[in-house]
C-alpha cells in the first residue's frame, strides 16, 4: 500500500484522530493515552500501531516506559498534497481561519473492560 493510502486508512477512523489530536500536546505513553478512552489497551495498541504504518506517530523507548510523538512533517506533506489541488497558499484558504474538526478531543473517562 503506498504511503499515502496508509496515512488516508489511519486518519480514517475517530479514535486515531483523537489520539492525534492528544498528541499535539505532548509525548505521551500508550497508558497515558488508553486513559482517554473506554476500551482494552489491546484496542489502543492496535490504533498506535496503524497510526505508527501511517507514520503518523513515531515511538521511543525512555527507561520502561514507551513514548509516542506526533510526525508533524507527514501531515505538511499531506496538506501540500491538498493545496495543489487549489494552487492556493494556506493563509490564503478560509478552512485555516476557523475551527472546523468536528472530531472532540476525548475527556478521561472511567474504563471498563470489554
Amino acid at each position: 500500500m503506498s504511503p499515502l493510502n496508509e496515512t488516508f486508512k489511519a486518519l480514517s477512523d475517530k479514535t486515531r484522530r483523537q489520539i492525534l489530536k492528544l498528541l499535539r500536546a505532548g509525548d505521551l505513553t500508550a497508558g497515558e493515552i488508553a486513559d482517554h478512552f473506554d476500551m482494552t489497551k489491546p484496542s489502543i495498541s492496535h490504533h498506535l500501531n496503524m497510526l505508527k504504518q501511517a507514520d503518523l506517530i513515531s515511538d521511543r523507548r525512555q527507561g520502561q516506559n514507551i513514548y509516542y510523538t506526533l510526525n508533524t512533517s507527514v501531515f505538511e506533506g499531506i496538506m501540500g498534497w491538498f493545496l495543489e489541488f487549489t494552487g492556493k497558499q494556506p493563509e490564503e484558504l478560509e478552512f485555516f481561519h476557523d475551527d472546523h474538526d468536528s472530531d472532540e478531543t476525548p475527556q478521561k473517562t472511567a474504563k471498563t473492560r470489554k
